[in-house]
């Protein structure tokens, strides 16, 4: 069995197709999708709870609303993944082609979506950073077995680059399984912010937290 946590922080504009994506997803007979709720102050956590899947709540912050979705979880495998992100066809069998290898965790190719040229550069960019650095990030659908996820105790309390830490963790279990199957994930803050602002910060923060800079404070410029 596996399980899928999805982390949400007021999505209700976009909850109607969010739901659908989810709904299908628990459809599988090996499958549980657990939605855990943040906090949100825009009714998503209403809309969550009328919707028919399992809804959680928790404090804000997405490392502890993963943490909170696979302290629930039973199945053998967790799949953490973002709200704005939609899995590709085919997705549970390349994950268990993927762990077969002898892998305990691991991450898709991942392509963004949105009005920027230059979004299939950075998504480009972004894979074979992955690839090469075994460094996952978020919008590329973590997977790990439950073993491996207990053995580095979750995802670290921290506001920001959680998922760089725990790929640093699991780093030492294993390298991690790179799928070549892509998840979509929103190019929305690409877009907002401007396309070469935001990979020079993300570059920037990146290199700041690699030197020892606290999460807290990145978190802090990043937003």
């Amino acid at each position: 069995m596996i399980d899928i946590v999805v982390p949400v922080l007021n999505e209700a504009a976009g909850w109607p197709a969010l739901q659908r994506r989810l709904a299908a997803l628990a459809a599988y007979d090996e499958v549980k999708v657990w939605v855990v709720d943040g906090g949100s102050h825009d009714g998503t956590a209403t809309l969550a709870d009328q919707s028919g899947l399992a809804v959680l709540h928790s404090q804000s912050g997405r490392a502890r609303q993963m943490n909170t979705g696979a302290a629930q979880a039973l199945g053998e495998v967790l799949l953490f993944l973002h709200a704005d992100t939609t899995l590709p066809d085919h997705w549970l069998d390349a994950i268990r082609a993927g762990l077969d290898t002898g892998a305990v965790w691991g991450r898709f190719d991942v392509t963004i979506e949105g009005q920027s040229p230059m979004l299939k550069v950075v998504a480009f960019l972004m894979n074979w950073r992955s690839r090469l650095s075994g460094i996952a990030t978020g919008d590329q659908a973590l997977f790990m077995r439950r073993s491996a996820f207990d053995a580095v105790r979750g995802f670290p309390d921290q506001p920001l680059m959680e998922d760089i830490e725990i790929s640093k963790r699991l780093l030492r279990l294993s390298r991690p399984a790179c799928l070549r199957a892509r998840v979509a994930t929103s190019g929305r803050r690409w877009d907002s912010r401007g396309v070469w602002r935001t990979i020079f910060l993300m570059w920037r923060l990146r290199f700041a937290y690699w030197r020892g800079h606290s999460a807290t404070d990145l978190a802090r410029a990043y937003r």
